[in-house]
């Protein structure tokens, strides 16, 4: 079985599309193959900047013979019908073969297509990949036939068997297949010719060129760490930059470089924030300070100097952009340190949303609704607002208008220097967090309380103003604001009620039209004097006003819709620890749903039941007594509800379920009360014996109506003394 080299040499590939090309390349090529019969054992793809290269071992040398079965006109049919069949099998009347059906005789024809060669098939799979390939943009070149993210300059294709290695030969807008490649650009120029995938890795090695991309990366950090350590140094790790950078290059060759002194004050963010967005470049700490002190770059050659000139020009650059940052660290520390709030109030001239105002009115919202959630999360209410109506501050500082990463953490220098107390400054910092699934999550109650004030307020504005999340769409990243509320809420062990929470929020965001309202309404009074104006003003406040209205209206579904949506992100949130979506769905359908601390403590603790024998056979035996209870209401049109008497009790077993219903109800009550769910559960997981027993000893729906109805009502005890826990009905299974 032979093995399939394809290499595609270009000008440089933008690292961040590297590997999402490998993958494309990789299913586009294999799957065309599978799709017309050539199978193969592995499939491989390596990428640098210059070439994406697939390597497929143990390929079909052709595609197997296909016997096709087809089904014609009916013996006897108009000869033209039947030419017509013989034309698209490409046989002859003899070949033909007459069959009895049903419906009659009708002609059969077996087609036989032979196997095609895998040159063949690889040149048509290839060429129609190339031609359809899935960059995210692409550019034309020459005289524009074809579309590349930058211009392709060769296609190597070979096929390597026993026999040697021979070219797949194919031709794509005058670009042909051969067996050669190019190494290095610089260090090892020209091209030569390759016959299998280890002498094309091995040739490429001796021409510089490094083809693995996790052997690239790998060495990058390793050269980085050596370099650092023997200075005294580390490298703070960031796996991101090291992927792009293991991009960037063919043949790495790292450095060390310094920062000029008057750099090294800056805050080590800005450093770190600076050097990798504008150059690509790693940071490098001492341990002991944690300051950032040196750099590292990683050149694409090695330079007779030994990259000598390379670190002077970095370090110009380098020079030029940190002047830039320090000028920015200079001014923004002069404003916080004189008047901070002035940049609150430009923000009174950004919109964040064109039906939720500015920024600045949402942080009135925000800070009003800290000050509700204080008492919850055991901050104290003034210093809650306080940090709320500081905490984006930073949104017009140079600095973050610069780097908008650094959003918060700029703020939290700015506002120490504005001589606020640390705690209130932290908040600014962590009340965007936790920003995704493996962020870290505040645990400081200033912290905490805004960070919840923030996502409330993101999520009951949106809800408001009906822009929710639909199918995969969420522009306002409102799903990731839900699910951050819902672990800033169990990380903290918060009892927070949303209904009332997301009222709240609801009655803060009404403020501002209701003012529009009040504001015109004066207006008018004070226009008696002139009709027109009075007119003009009075029908404004009419309008303005049946707008209110009419969001109110509108607004009191929110809550109960969005108590859905966090019930869904906290399923999601769950699952992780393997509790069902089910059994999440048998304790929202209890009351106190909106508290999702106890709600997952409920979850949790039927999680750990149902997980029993025990557990499991009682829910069996629930569902089975609900679906009896519910038949016979529906025949009858009563509800069983009145209460067994154990006086008609005839059996052993049906006298030691009234007993053992009494026993759980007894503990059951006081341990729901004490919120004490475990036990809760345990007692009633302690009824499956007993209800196992009834239901092999006693037939419920008897012949004796006493009996019969007795019985009944004693199902619906079972019902209640088990729904009192959780919704088991919701279980399935």
């Amino acid at each position: 079985m032979p093995d399939l080299l394809i290499e595609l040499f270009s000008e440089e590939i933008p690292a961040r599309m590297q590997t999402r090309a490998g993958e494309d390349l990789k299913k586009r090529i294999t799957d065309g193959l599978v799709e017309a019969g050539l199978t193969y054992a592995s499939a491989a793809t390596l990428t640098t900047p210059r070439r994406l290269t697939l390597a497929v071992e143990g390929l079909l040398s052709e595609s197997p013979m296909i016997r096709e079965e087809r089904k014609g006109p009916k013996v006897g049919a108009p000869d033209k019908a039947i030419e017509g069949f013989l034309r698209g099998a490409g046989l002859t009347r003899d070949q033909l073969e007459e069959r009895e059906t049903p419906k009659g005789a009708v002609y059969f024809a077996t087609v036989e297509k032979p196997g095609r060669p895998a040159a063949e098939i690889i040149a048509e799979v290839l060429k129609a990949t190339i031609r359809n390939f899935p960059w995210p943009k692409s550019m034309r070149w020459g005289n524009g036939g074809l579309r590349w993210v930058r211009p392709l300059h060769s296609i190597l294709c070979i096929l390597t068997d026993e026999a040697g290695a021979q070219v797949v030969p194919m031709e794509i807008e005058g670009i042909k297949s051969g067996d050669t490649t190019e190494g290095h650009r610089f260090m090892a120029p020209g091209r030569f010719a390759v016959s299998s995938f280890e002498d094309y890795a091995a040739k490429l090695k001796r021409a510089f060129v490094v083809l693995s991309p996790a052997e690239r990366a790998e060495h990058i950090w390793n050269d980085a760490q050596n370099l650092a350590f023997a200075a005294g140094l580390e490298v703070v790790d960031d796996k991101g930059l090291l992927a792009e950078v293991a991009g960037l290059v063919e043949w790495p060759v790292v450095l060390m470089g310094r920062i000029d002194d008057e750099f090294l004050e800056l805050p080590p963010e800005v450093l770190q924030t600076s050097m990798k967005e504008h150059q690509k470049f790693f940071s490098v700490k001492n341990p002991k300070t944690g300051r950032i002190e040196r750099f590292i770059t990683v050149a694409n050659r090695e330079t007779i100097d030994n990259g000598a000139t390379i670190l002077a020009g970095n370090q110009k650059v380098l020079s030029a952009r940190l002047a830039d940052a320090k000028f920015f660290w200079e001014n923004d520390l002069r404003v916080a340190k004189t008047d901070i709030a002035q940049w609150t109030r430009a923000l009174e001239n950004v919109t964040f949303h064109n039906k939720l105002g500015t920024q600045a009115e949402r942080i009135d919202r925000i800070a009003a609704l800290a000050r509700e959630l204080a008492p919850v999360t055991g901050a104290d209410a003034d210093q809650a607002e306080k940090a709320a109506r500081l905490a984006k501050a930073d949104l017009s500082s140079e600095m973050v208008y610069e780097f908008p990463e650094l959003q918060g953490l700029m703020g939290r220098y700015y506002i120490e220097a504005a001589g606020e107390d640390s705690a209130v400054a932290a908040v600014a910092q962590d009340h965007y967090s936790p920003l995704g699934p493996s962020d870290d999550v505040p645990n400081a109650p200033l912290s905490v309380t805004v960070a919840l004030a923030d996502k409330l307020d993101t999520l009951t504005g949106f809800w408001a103003i009906d822009e929710k999340p639909t199918g995969s769409k969420d522009p306002f990243a409102l799903r990731r604001a839900a699910l951050g509320a819902v672990r800033l809420v169990l990380n903290n062990d918060l009892r927070l009620p949303l209904g009332d929470t997301t009222a709240a929020a609801l009655n803060v965001l009404l403020k501002v039209p209701e003012w529009q309202a009040a504001l015109l309404g004066a207006k008018a009074e004070q226009a008696q004097a002139d009709a027109e104006a009075a007119e003009a003003a009075a029908k404004s406040v009419h309008d303005l006003a049946h707008q209110v209205e009419a969001a109110k209206a509108i607004i009191e579904a929110v809550p109960s819709d969005l108590l859905s949506f966090f019930h869904d992100r906290l399923k999601t949130f769950l699952r992780d620890e393997g509790i069902r979506h089910d059994i999440i769905d048998a304790c929202i359908e209890m009351d106190g749903n909106d508290d999702l601390n106890l709600l997952v403590k409920r979850a949790r603790a039927l999680n750990a039941v149902i997980a029993t024998e025990d557990g499991e056979n009682l829910v069996q035996g629930f569902k089975r007594a609900n679906n009896i209870l519910t038949q016979a209401e529906e025949k009858d049109g009563v509800e069983y509800s009145y209460g067994a008497d154990i006086k008609f009790a005839e059996t052993d077993s049906e006298k030691a379920l009234f007993g053992a219903l009494e026993a759980a109800q007894a503990k059951i009550d006081p341990a729901l009360k004490a919120e004490d769910f475990p036990s809760a559960m345990s007692a009633m997981a302690d009824l499956r014996g007993p209800v196992d027993a009834f239901f092999e000893d006693v037939q419920v729906n008897t012949d004796n109506d006493i009996l019969r109805r007795n019985r009944l009502n004693l199902l619906s005890q079972i019902r209640q003394v088990c729904s009192s826990v959780a919704d088991l009905s919701r279980i399935e299974g």
